[in-house]
This record gives C-alpha cells, structure tokens and sequence, in this order.
C-alpha cells in the first residue's frame, strides 16, 4: 500500500481472504484503508460484512491476508489490538438485572481500573457522552431499545479506545432512536475510527464520507458517498401512476424504491440497471444514497439481494 497508517487511529486490510470449512469463501481478496471518521461497510447478507469485521476484532482468524488496527497485526499482537479497539456488536442483550451504571462500574473493574472515585468519574463521563446519564440508575431491563444501542456505545467506550466497530446499529429503533443513533455515531467519529456495517443505507448519514460497498467476498466500489450517488446518474425515475396501474410502470429491470400517494394517483420512483426510462417516467435530478447502491446493485444484477437485505 502506497500510504502506511502505523502509529494512528486506523484499520489496514490487505489482501484477506477467508474461506470456512466446507470451502464457502466468506472473503477473497479485501483491501482497504480506513482513517479517522466514520467509514460505511455496505453489502447484501452474506457479502462478507460480519466475517470481515469479526477478523477485525480479532475473533476470527483470516485464511490469508494482514490486517492491522492503529499499526497492530490482530493476529500476532491480539492483545494491543483489543486495547485499541471497542466493539458493539448486533445484539446486546446482556446485563438485563443490572442498573446502567453498574454494567460500566462492572467493565471497569474487569478493565482494572482500581480506584473507585476515578472509575465513577470515568463511568458518569461515558454516559454523558452517549446521553444516558440521567438514567443511570435505571436497569437495563427498563430501557427503550435505542437506549440499550446507546449503551452498548458506552460499553465499547469505556476504554477509550482509538477504533469502535459497530455491527448493524439500528435494527429494531423507531425513525426517532435511529436519528440519535446516527447523530451520536457522526460526533463520536470526529475523534476516532468508526467503522460501521449496516445493510439501512441511511444509517450512514451526513457524518460519513468515505465508504466500501461488499459483494460476494470482494470490494466491489470504494469511495464517497457522492461519488456513488454519480453512478446512479441517469438511472433513477420518478413517474405520476393512476392507482392500481403501476404493473404497467414495473417492467422487467424496473425495480420500485418507493411510494406515495398523490391525490387518486402514486408517485412511484424506481431505479433502472439499462438507464432506459420507463413510459412516463421522468430522470431524477439528485438520487439519494440508498437508490445510489441500489442502481449500482442493479448494475451488477445483484438488486434482488439488495432488496431482500432492505426488507429484512
């Protein structure tokens, strides 16, 4: 790789393969270069998302390939990598009977941080940062499940560490807790790596500016979210519908984004892999980020997965 990241907060990934039992290639090839900020990783179930960020974390070792977080090989200095990085997987369930507060006082004491003041200290400041510490003597059991992700932020904090890896964040939130999710993630990545892999493009938000998009084990776009949206130039169309007359609109290789009624008619916007307008349809001026990765899936002819992943 031209540019070397050793010494700061950073995931390395070079040339990674991973092929499971069975010879089901989970990864086969993956390079990438992530730096501070919040990074999106992309993909259709079984594109490799969560095997990738589980070498990461160190708990799954690559077939072949290097992999480094802030300079550090996860498979040869495991324990420096772990000291560096936070994790908050999909589901976080635990700690059910436990009062907020004591889940972190409990990691703490774990983490070796003896001293009580310091470590109280330590567990109001994390809360506060995640917006929890005037519920932090309430149990996790009575938590709504946007505060529940929030802790599960605070627990992956608590060490400080220079990477946090986020798997699926918002899975189960209302519109409203996956706003603050969002708002949360996008403050907290002005300071550290975030990695975040999500199949709910606008879980990404206006805090990403750089991400990858994983299709069958490989790296398939790479780059800013703008510059996907430029490949879904031309391909994104917007149509007026009499209800119960979009059959005609849908054609083979038109695939509906979404909906909405309009007076007795529904404005119906679609992505095309051929970029042919359907009768009717005009182009849209500006596509968002998740027609974007679905005209760019639909390129490949991989919009079915993509769909499937959305709906899920």
């Amino acid at each position: 790789m031209a540019e070397s990241f050793a010494g700061q907060a950073s995931i390395e990934v070079q040339g990674v393969r991973k092929v499971y039992r069975g010879g089901t290639v989970a990864l086969d090839g993956v390079d990438l270069e992530i730096g501070t900020g919040l990074f999106g990783l992309l993909g259709p179930n079984g594109a490799g998302k969560s095997t990738l960020m589980r070498i990461i974390c160190t708990l799954l070792a690559p077939s072949s390939g290097v992999v480094k977080v802030c300079g550090a090989n996860v498979m040869l200095e495991r324990r420096r990598v772990r000291e560096k990085i936070g994790y908050l997987p999909q589901e976080f369930g635990a700690w059910r009977l436990h009062r907020v507060e004591e889940v972190l006082d409990t990691l703490g004491i774990i983490a070796g941080l003896g001293n009580k003041v310091e470590r109280r200290r330590r567990v109001l400041e994390v809360l506060d940062s995640v917006g929890l510490k005037d519920v932090a003597g309430r149990k996790v059991k009575k938590l709504s499940g946007g505060m529940l992700r929030r802790l599960g932020v605070a627990q992956a904090l608590f060490h400080e560490p220079e990477v946090l890896v986020v798997d699926e964040p918002t899975v189960g939130l209302d519109p409203e807790e996956r706003l603050r999710f969002r708002q949360l993630v996008a403050r907290l990545g002005q300071e550290r790596v975030i990695l975040l892999s999500t199949h709910i493009v606008g879980d990404l938000g206006p805090g990403c500016r750089d991400l990858a998009l994983l299709d069958k084990g490989k790296v398939v776009f790479r780059g800013s979210p703008a510059e996907l949206m430029r490949h879904a130039s031309g391909k994104v169309f917007e149509a007026l519908i009499p209800t119960g007359q979009e059959s005609g609109f849908l054609r083979p290789g038109v695939e509906e984004v979404s909906r909405r009624p309009e007076g007795n008619s529904l404005r119906v916007r679609a992505v095309v892999a051929d970029g042919k307008a359907p009768e009717g349809a005009q182009p849209v001026a500006e596509a968002t980020l998740e027609e974007a990765y679905l005209s760019f899936m639909a390129s490949r002819g991989r919009v079915e997965a993509a769909l499937a992943e959305a709906e899920s």
